[in-house]
C-alpha cells in the first residue's frame, strides 16, 4: 500500500503557538519528534497529548479553506458509499458524504492529500469537493458505514443451525462464536452503552445493556450457547476458564477503527452459571471539559478557583456510576502538569493522562490506597488524586497531605455533598483536622438529557409544577420540556447524560459548625446564606432550560 504524499504545512505550528494551544517548548519537542519519526507535525502533537484531533482538524480546515463536517450526524446513502471502495477509504482516510450533479463531497482527515483527490476523481469520473473531519472520527465512521459484518441474529442463526449438542466450551474458539462476541461489543459501543450484562437464567442467557444509566433487555440467547459465550468472553479477558466457583476480574483491550476501547470484565458465580458484566471505558468519548459535563458558568468559575489553590482537599461525592471519576479527571486536566508534579492512586486506572504519573492500587499484594499514599508522598508531589477514601488511615493521610502543602482530590460515597462531613468524622477523622484541610465538596448525579431530535415543550407545565409545589427560579420561565421518542433515541425520549451538581466551598464560617458538631443544620443554613444551590435546584434549572425533564431530576434526587 503506497503512502500518500502531502504538501507541507509550515504555518500549523506557528498558528497553534500564536493561539495558545501549545507552548514554544511543546512545539520544539513535537518538531524534533516529528523529524525523528518521519511523522507529520499535527499527528505528533496529538500523540504527545498537546492538542486533540478536533483542534488539528479545525486548523487544517482553516488553512485549506474547507468546511468542517460533523461525520457523526451525517447520513450517507448506500449509493454514495459505493462510489468509493472500502480499501481506498481506509487507505486515504476519506469518506464520500454526498453528491450533487458532477460534484462528489469528500470528507478527509488531510484535505491537502492531492494523491487521494486525484485517485477518487479518476475512479469516479467526478469532481471532488473536499471537506475536513477529525482523523479519529473519520476512521470510526468508515468502520461503521462500510461494516459488512453480520447482525447478531444472523450469527445466532448460523451457530444454532449446527445443532446444540456440540456447543461446549471448545466452541468458543470457532469463528462464528468469535464474531458473535465481537459483534455484541461493537453493537454496544456504537449504541453508547456503558455496561453489558451477560446474565444466565434457567432457560436462556439474557444480554442487557445499560444506556444513559438505564438497563434494557436486548437479546435472549439459547441456553446451549451460554457455555461457549462465557468461555469466549473470559478468554478475551485473560481469565481462568476452569475456575467457575470464585469471582474473577479482567480486562479486554478492544479496537474499533482507530478507537482504543477498554472493557473491565467481572465474573460472579450464580445458581444458573457465571454472570458477567463488561464495563465499557471509551477514551475517545471522554470530554474533559467542565462545560461538557453540565457545570454552569458560575460553578465552573468556582471550581477553576479552588483547583488553582496550592493545598487543601477537594472531595467529589455521589453513588457508583454518577461520574465522579470523570469530574476528577477533568479537574486534573486543568491543573498545570508542566509546572507541577501530579500523581494518582486509582483502582483501576480508567484513562491514561499525559504528564501525570498514575499508579494502580492492588490490595492483594498490600498496595492499598493508604500504603500507596504513604509511598507517593515521598515522590515530591504537588497534586495527588486518591481514587476513593475507604478507611480512616487513607482519610487521615489525605487530610494531613492537604495540610502539608499538597492539593488532594478524592471521592466519597455519600448521598449529597454535606453528607461527606459526618461520614469522614464517623470514619475517625478529627473534626479540627477536617475543618482545616477541607477546601470544597462537590456532590453530583447524572440525569438523562432530552433527545434533541424529538424535544417539544410540555403543555401541562404549570399544573405539574403546582402539584409538586416546586419553588420556581425568578429569572427563568417555568416551561418544561419532554422528548416524544424517535429513532435516534430508540423511542425513549432521552439521549446522552449530563450532571447536576451542588458545590460547598468550606469557608471560615463553616469551621465552627464542623469542629463543634458537626452541626448539619447550621452548616446547611450557612450554605443557603452564601447562595450555593442544591443539587435539586441545579437540576430544576436544567429542566427549565430544556436539558432534562423534571421527572429525571426527581428520579435521581428524590425531590
Amino acid at each position: 500500500m503506497s503512502t500518500p504524499t502531502t504538501t507541507p504545512r509550515p504555518q500549523l505550528g506557528a498558528s497553534l503557538l500564536e493561539d495558545g494551544w501549545v507552548t514554544q517548548e511543546q512545539l520544539d519537542l513535537a518538531l524534533r519528534e516529528a523529524k525523528r519519526n518521519g511523522v507529520m507535525l499535527g499527528q505528533t502533537l496529538i500523540g504527545l497529548g498537546f492538542i486533540t484531533e478536533k483542534v488539528l482538524a479545525h486548523y487544517l480546515a482553516e488553512g485549506t479553506q474547507t468546511n468542517m463536517v460533523d461525520i457523526s450526524a451525517t447520513f450517507i446513502p448506500p449509493e454514495i458509499l459505493d462510489l468509493v471502495p472500502h480499501d481506498l477509504a481506509t487507505e486515504f482516510q476519506i469518506l464520500p458524504i454526498g453528491k450533487q450533479g458532477n460534484l462528489l463531497k469528500l470528507a478527509m482527515a488531510d484535505p491537502l492529500n492531492i494523491v487521494a483527490v486525484d485517485t477518487i476523481e479518476s475512479r469516479t469520473g467526478l469532481n471532488v469537493q473536499t471537506q475536513t473531519a477529525p482523523a479519529q472520527e473519520l476512521t470510526e465512521a468508515i468502520a461503521r458505514h462500510y461494516a459488512h459484518s453480520e447482525s447478531i441474529k444472523q450469527l445466532l442463526d448460523e451457530i444454532t443451525a449446527k445443532g446444540f449438542s456440540d456447543l461446549g466450551e471448545d466452541a468458543s474458539q470457532e469463528a462464528p462464536m468469535i464474531r458473535l462476541c465481537n459483534q455484541l461489543i461493537i453493537a454496544a459501543i456504537q449504541a453508547r452503552v456503558t455496561d453489558i450484562h451477560v446474565e444466565p437464567d434457567e432457560q436462556y442467557l439474557r444480554v442487557r445493556m445499560r444506556i444513559d444509566g438505564i438497563l434494557a433487555q436486548e437479546i435472549l440467547i439459547p441456553k446451549p450457547l451460554q457455555s461457549p459465550i462465557t468461555a469466549r468472553l473470559k478468554l478475551m479477558a485473560n481469565l481462568n476458564l476452569t475456575e467457575k466457583r470464585t469471582p474473577q476480574d479482567g480486562r479486554i483491550p478492544f479496537k474499533l477503527g482507530n478507537r482504543q476501547i477498554d472493557l473491565r470484565v467481572s465474573t460472579l458465580p450464580t445458581n444458573f452459571g457465571e454472570s458477567l458484566v463488561l464495563r465499557i471505558l471509551d477514551k475517545g468519548a471522554l470530554k474533559l471539559e467542565f462545560s461538557a459535563l453540565g457545570f454552569t458558568t458560575n460553578d465552573q468559575s468556582r471550581i477553576q478557583s479552588i483547583i488553582q489553590r496550592p493545598h487543601g482537599i477537594i472531595l467529589v461525592t455521589g453513588p457508583t456510576g454518577s461520574g465522579k471519576t470523570t469530574t476528577l479527571y477533568t479537574a486534573l486536566r486543568h491543573v498545570n502538569a508542566k509546572e507541577k508534579s501530579v500523581f494518582t492512586l486509582e483502582d483501576p486506572i480508567e484513562y491514561q493522562m499525559p504528564m501525570i504519573r498514575q499508579t494502580q492500587v492492588n490490595s492483594e499484594i498490600g498496595m492499598t490506597f493508604a500504603a500507596g499514599l504513604r509511598a507517593l508522598l515521598r515522590q515530591d508531589p504537588d497534586v495527588i488524586l486518591v481514587g476513593e477514601i475507604r478507611d480512616q488511615e487513607t482519610a487521615d493521610l489525605a487530610m494531613r497531605a492537604a495540610l502539608t502543602g499538597h492539593l488532594v482530590f478524592s471521592t466519597l460515597h455519600t448521598n449529597n455533598a454535606i453528607g461527606a462531613i459526618p461520614r469522614l468524622i464517623d470514619m475517625g477523622v478529627e473534626p479540627f483536622l477536617l475543618a482545616s484541610a477541607l477546601t470544597a465538596i462537590i456532590g453530583q448525579r447524572l440525569v438523562r438529557c432530552i433527545c434533541p431530535g424529538c424535544k417539544v415543550e410540555r403543555e401541562d407545565s404549570e399544573p405539574v409544577l403546582a402539584e409538586l409545589q416546586v419553588e420556581l427560579p425568578d429569572d427563568i420561565p417555568p416551561q418544561l420540556w419532554t422528548g416524544t421518542g424517535c429513532r435516534s433515541c430508540n423511542n425513549t425520549g432521552y439521549k446522552g447524560r449530563a450532571g447536576i451538581y451542588e458545590i460547598i466551598l468550606v469557608t471560615d464560617q463553616l469551621h465552627g459548625p464542623i469542629v463543634h458538631g458537626p452541626d448539619i443544620e447550621a452548616i446547611r443554613a450557612i450554605i443557603r446564606k452564601q447562595g450555593m444551590p442544591t443539587m435539586f435546584q441545579d437540576g430544576l434549572r436544567k429542566a427549565f432550560n430544556g436539558v432534562t425533564t423534571l421527572e429525571e431530576v426527581l428520579r435521581v434526587t428524590g425531590g
